[in-house]
């Protein structure tokens, strides 16, 4: 089970304009010297599969904390947590995406100098979490072939608004009649300068390139 569930109450106006939370979490990143990213995608994508392929790759260098957002659940933060990896999760209740003052409120008693890497797993949706700012150093938006072929192309803000486009279940792209370069070519119409990895979480495919394309 997660350390602790945080319920948000998202009409409640806690910290302000999310703008200046966001600035606020950033700073208190920086001062700890958290490397914080923001992890976002539709439900089904396997955004919590990739979380848990990376820290296992990458607990035995950082010392990581994971934010868990989803509205009612525990299930991806118990996932991640039974790798040895210590777990926050926000539960929004109604919220289709997290917001910075949401981090922020689920920031206030963890110790963040016992950690050094943050993966924030943004609530599954692929329009909402686009536009809010959390703080991070690095937004990466999750796709997969299971999505069908169209995917990127019918969301193009949300992959302007990234840092970093991950194609997921490569294994399975030939069985569901996806072409993964199509995908990466749309990626690249919609922004020739944002790195994109293919990757299979299932299959620990192209992890390390991700984890070298992340920074880590």
């Amino acid at each position: 089970m997660p350390e602790r569930t945080v319920e948000i109450d998202i009409r409640k106006d806690l910290f302000g304009a999310n703008e200046e939370a966001a600035a606020m979490n950033a700073a208190t990143f920086k001062d700890h010297g958290i490397t914080a990213i923001d992890i976002m995608g539709s439900v089904g994508t396997g955004k919590t599969q990739i979380i848990e392929a990376l820290c296992d790759r990458l607990k035995g260098m950082y010392r990581i904390l994971m934010i868990a957002g989803d509205l009612a659940t525990t299930i991806d933060a118990d996932r991640v947590s039974s790798h040895g990896v210590d777990t926050v999760q926000i539960n929004t209740r109604t919220a289709c995406h997290l917001d910075a003052r949401m981090v922020r409120v689920a920031l206030n008693d963890v110790d963040l100098s016992l950690y050094d890497l943050v993966f924030i797993e943004n609530v599954g949706n692929l329009i909402c979490p686009a536009g809010y700012s959390l703080g991070v150093d690095k937004k990466v938006v999750v796709v997969s072939v299971t999505e069908g072929p169209y995917m990127v192309r019918k969301h193009p803000l949300t992959i302007k608004r990234s840092d970093m486009v991950v194609i997921n279940k490569i294994d399975l792209a030939e069985a569901i009649g996806v072409d993964v370069d199509s995908l990466v070519n749309d990626v690249r119409e919609v922004d020739a300068r944002i790195p994109v990895y293919s990757v299979s979480a299932k299959s620990d495919t192209g992890i390390d390139r991700l984890i070298e394309g992340l920074g880590l």
